[in-house]
């Protein structure tokens, strides 16, 4: 069986462990989406740990041609904008945080008021994006001058412990942990380990909600604790590195050869 992993970094640990699982019985291969000729020849499935415009790109060229591509193209573009995850989330009934979208950051900045503490965050999520909580005007100006035109998303900012509880999941298994906030007084802290049976009572399904949602196979979900238990969704993204997680590997693993199968396919969105 031919798996591809369309990324420019195989070597990731997740992917890295993964291909190492798979490759004493398939074929496993690296498909660089920037490099010309990379869908041919045609995988069984392929993963899509990339989330640059080349690689949606060729991963809806895969799809057209029959095949399985975790996550889909559609599901993994939806995650990258915060206002369509926000409104999907919210009409799903999920506890996403209440998220509006002003525009581009120095227009908005311009008349706003601040009631209390927000977060401010890139509407498109993506390595070195904006994400920063917003306390007073001095700070508002500030982040205005520095991303003027960046179009943004804001959110009213929740009291919580400063940690938030890192979840992923590989199909239907779920993973855990705990990572200080980089909205924290401190900044963005260690990891800490977290088993699934230390969360709070329905959380693991609440991420498996998430999944069927979203039409997600891999996915983070990050998640804040407002008090008692109750949870808060911040974030939830496509493909994560899902770092450090015992037994991720092979769930990975698991999941490629069950969507290369006949009917395996793709949630699809």
């Amino acid at each position: 069986m031919r798996i591809g992993l369309i990324t420019p970094e195989p070597g990731h640990p997740l992917l890295a462990d993964t291909t190492a699982l798979l490759a004493p019985e398939h074929t496993v291969e690296a498909v660089d989406p920037a490099a010309p000729g990379a869908a041919a020849p045609l995988a069984e499935v392929y993963l899509l740990k990339s989330r640059t415009p080349q690689a949606l790109e060729l991963a809806r060229d895969l799809e057209r041609r029959g095949a399985a591509v975790v996550n889909s193209a559609a599901a993994t573009a939806l995650c990258q904008d915060r206002t369509e995850m926000a409104e999907l989330a919210l009409r799903a009934g999920l506890p996403f945080a209440a998220t509006r979208t002003p525009g581009a950051f120095s227009a908005w900045a311009a008349g706003a008021r601040l009631d209390g503490p927000v977060v401010v965050k890139s509407r498109r999520s993506r390595r070195g994006d904006l994400v920063a909580r917003v306390d007073d005007m001095a700070r508002l100006r500030q982040l205005a001058r520095e991303w003027p035109h960046e179009p943004v998303v804001v959110q009213e900012y929740a009291p919580n412990s400063g940690w938030d509880h890192k979840l992923w999941a590989i199909g239907d298994e779920v993973f855990s942990a705990l990572r200080r906030s980089e909205l924290s007084p401190g900044g963005r802290g260690p990891t800490r380990s977290l088993a699934v049976a230390e969360l709070p009572s329905g959380w693991a399904d609440l991420v498996r909600e998430v999944g069927a949602v979203f039409a997600l196979d891999v996915y983070g979900v990050d998640i804040i604790d407002t008090g008692g238990g109750t949870p808060l969704i911040v974030d939830i993204n496509a493909f994560p590195g899902i770092r450090g997680q015992a037994g991720a590997p092979e769930a990975l693993a698991a999941l490629a050869l069950r969507r290369a199968g006949p009917d395996g396919g793709t949630r699809g969105v």
